[in-house]
């Protein structure tokens, strides 16, 4: 790549969305603005928010390459993106979301849940999980841009981390949601251009899309011996049915993906930004085709990657990446577009990093400043607001972990995120929604039983991240608890399940005879 003719495009796309950050800054007037978006955010710009935050580096680097592995299951998870991450979000979700938000003047998810069940001990709790857990989601994010710097650019990795850290800290401590809510709008426009255009070519490149997918179902023999120990059947079909490898696509990567969205904190805050349901609904579509193009075209140029490395280099692409997935998209990107197109996809990677993490560091600002430090009486720290405090902690945790984490975590460590929320927070939030019989009692029981399960599921039975942290062989003597299948089911495929029981039963026992809670925030005689 020309550094001469890169540098320019690069400058004039950070003073674009300088620019846009600035009128945020300029139209952030009010805690609300900061917050929220003053409630008035275009529905278009919403969805495009909502998409780029979303699915960032780790859809198209991570799972991109975990495709490339695994084969075309992953397009279940692009329709759970589009069908509940979209529809069911926006139509269902987002719309009671923003109502009880406006309702109880709630500015956060944590200030949501815990003025609904009239305990600021939730709002803490939330705060304190969401600001605990969330650097090791906004770190992978990280890394996948940083990877793809360091492949396209030739640039030290850690360089690579550092530059987007920056840029990233400047826009939000600085302009707030609406900040953020700018720039991801005109970062994901460039996302939708760019994965249109690679997915086009992708195919292109392996002789259309008949030929492509008929010559990877030929190539079923070229599956490594140990990923067919695990399940592995050809990158055209379903990994064994109950096999190790199908237990990890679909209880961890299709279903901790596709159910998780649904209570992703930076996801749900977006729906409150807007001003009346009928954006809500013209946001679905806008939502939708982004997705597509995004989730959707990755999950299938991983596997057609194959095809291509094949023809080319005498080999596959994990084999070609040194056996790092996170390594795929980048390198087949250099092997297949032309050189402008790198300029492209470098302005589309880097727009996938900064949304997304620049809504993950406003909203572990906001679980610092807002959730936990205003509801323990602290608005500042030397005279310096506490949320953009918790912006500077949060991204410096997010740069440490970078440095810390393995290889091909990407898609492991998003997985992990959006499924301890899901089974932390889904059923609490729909009990928000739609029980009229659910209690305080009830949803801070939930909570601490899902995110716990959550955690010691991960440390103690499954075995990818308690083989990592040790902490079962240190005391146990052995690397997990339980045998096949427990290591390889997802936290989530109990954790949910378990919450939501615990919820159930809670709330129904600690009910008030005097007093419900009404769905629409409001407190009713019962």
């Amino acid at each position: 790549m020309n550094l001469a003719n890169l540098i320019p495009i690069v400058i004039l796309y950070l003073v674009i969305m300088s620019g846009l950050a600035y009128y945020g800054y300029r139209t952030t007037r009010s805690n609300e603005d900061y917050l929220v978006g003053g409630r008035n955010t275009n529905a278009i710009i919403m969805a495009l928010s909502y998409g780029a935050t979303f699915t960032s580096t780790s859809a198209i680097i991570g799972f991109g390459g975990l495709a490339a592995m695994n084969g075309f299951g992953l397009i279940w998870l692009a329709f759970l993106n589009i069908f509940i991450g979209v529809f069911i979000a926006f139509a269902v979700f987002g719309k009671r979301i923003r109502k009880l938000s406006v309702n109880l003047e709630a500015y956060t998810f944590s200030e949501l849940l815990g003025r609904h069940y009239q305990s600021k001990f939730i709002t803490i709790l939330s705060g304190m999980f969401i600001f605990i857990f969330m650097p090791a989601y906004t770190s992978v994010v990280l890394i996948g841009g940083g990877r793809f710097l360091e492949q396209a650019l030739s640039i030290d990795y850690n360089i690579g981390l550092l530059i987007l850290a920056v840029i990233v800290g400047i826009y939000v401590i600085g302009g707030g949601i609406k900040a953020v809510l700018y720039t991801d709008a005109f970062a994901a426009a460039i996302m939708i251009i760019g994965m249109a255009i690679f997915l086009f070519m992708s195919y292109q490149a392996v002789g259309g899309i008949v030929e492509g997918h008929n010559t990877l179902t030929s190539m079923e023999d070229l599956v490594p011996q140990a990923l067919i120990d695990q399940g592995h059947q050809g990158w055209t079909s379903m990994p064994a049915i109950g096999s190790p490898m199908w237990w990890t696509l679909v209880s961890t990567i299709i279903m901790g993906v596709g159910i998780g969205v649904l209570a992703q904190p930076q996801l749900t805050m977006r729906f409150m930004t807007v001003k009346n349901n009928k954006a809500m609904n013209r946001s679905v579509l806008v939502g939708g085709v982004f997705m597509f193009f995004i989730t959707g075209a990755a999950y299938m140029i991983g596997p057609i990657s194959n095809v291509y490395f094949y023809k080319n280099e005498g080999d596959i692409a994990i084999n070609i990446a040194n056996g790092n997935p996170d390594l795929v998209i980048p390198m087949f990107i250099s092997e297949i577009m032309p050189e402008w197109f790198v300029y492209l996809f470098t302005l589309t990677l880097i727009s996938a990093v900064i949304s997304t993490i620049s809504s993950l560091i406003h909203l572990q600002g906001t679980a610092f400043g807002q959730d936990i430090l205003s509801n323990l009486g602290i608005k500042s720290v030397l005279g310096i607001d506490s949320s953009r405090i918790g912006v500077l902690i949060g991204l410096a945790g997010a740069v440490i972990l970078s440095y810390i984490l393995p290889g091909g975590v990407i898609a492991q460590a998003t997985a992990f995120w959006f499924g301890i929320c899901a089974a932390g927070f889904l059923p609490t939030m729909i009990g928000a929604f739609y029980w009229k019989n659910a209690t305080k009692q009830g949803a801070i029981a939930s909570i601490l039983t899902g995110f716990l399960v959550s955690v010691f599921g991960f440390l103690f039975l499954h075995a990818k991240e308690a083989t990592a942290f040790g902490l079962s062989r240190a005391v146990f003597g052995q690397d997990t608890l339980f045998a096949f299948p427990l290591t390889h089911i997802d936290p989530l495929f109990y954790s949910l399940p378990l919450s939501t029981i615990v919820f159930v039963v809670v709330s129904l026992i600690s009910k008030s005879k005097d007093q419900k809670i009404d769905v629409n925030g409001a407190n009713e005689a019962g």
